[in-house]
């Protein structure tokens, strides 16, 4: 629940669209910046803006601009999807994450769960994803190379010919990958074409391949395929037990499942 505070604050999100932390200070000036931050913190949990660098976006107005026709549902709707399960993935993949090594963060909310978590250490980031960009710009000790091309409003992420082409330039070591639904017969699947390749190329690309995927997605086939699952080293869901027939499936190809 809401105290009258940050009531008064997520009005003025949703109002503005966004607004920073310097904006809040003003119009709270007897409340710290601390206090400001936890409260974003919360309205950001409870599923009602997405933080970025010195404030935070509405997600109610992010909908808004965010629905084109055709597309999967728009990332501000699945940034409030399944919150817990995606913090419990997030957690699980962080302990696979080495400094020192080229790791591609793909785009999605479980994804940037992921970037959230990052410590300000030696890490070198490639990404599709404008939002993970943006939170980790903020880490001055990691490197973060993204890649240009056609944005989609939908996912805040870049794909299209010139992504891709910017993939062959680059040695991926780790590969921290996102899908919108899986089952056994069409693997992993996503709507948009363009990020099916771009994600497609990614994984031919990468020596170690890591899928988070919720449980939501499971059961679930969208037009392209961007994976099988022998196509992946790791799966990570928030589940201790998988479907038996994915057990069954994973474990003959070796695949790891955490």
């Amino acid at each position: 629940m809401l105290n009258d505070r940050q009531k008064s604050i997520l009005d003025i999100i949703d109002e503005q669209g966004d607004v920073t932390l310097n904006e809040l200070s003003q119009a709270f000036s007897d409340v710290s910046v601390m206090t400001l931050r936890r409260d974003l913190l919360q309205l950001e949990q409870l599923g009602h803006v997405l933080r970025n660098k010195g404030g935070a976006v509405s997600l109610k107005k992010l909908t808004e601009y965010s629905q084109i026709p055709g597309e999967e549902n728009e990332y501000g709707l699945r940034a409030r999807a399944n919150i817990a399960s995606k913090k419990i993935i997030a957690e699980k993949a962080l302990k696979l994450v080495r400094k020192g090594c080229s790791i591609y963060l793909d785009a999605g909310s479980t994804i940037m769960a992921l970037a959230r978590m990052l410590p300000n250490e030696h890490f070198n980031i490639i990404t599709n994803a404008t939002n993970v960009a943006q939170e980790l710009i903020e880490r001055t000790n990691t490197s973060v190379v993204i890649l240009g091309g056609n944005l989609n409003r939908n996912t805040l992420s870049v794909s299209g010919p010139s992504a891709i082409k910017s993939i062959d330039r680059i040695n991926i070591e780790m590969a921290f990958m996102s899908a919108s639904a899986f089952t056994l017969e069409t693997g992993f699947t996503v709507s948009n074409v363009y990020e099916s390749e771009l994600k497609r190329k990614v994984i031919s690309k990468a020596k170690k391949r890591i899928m988070l995927m919720d449980s939501s997605k499971i059961g679930k086939d969208l037009m392209y395929t961007l994976a099988e699952l022998n196509d992946i080293d790791v799966l990570i869901t928030e589940l201790d037990n998988l479907p038996a027939d994915i057990k069954k499936a994973a474990k003959a190809k070796n695949i790891e499942i955490l």
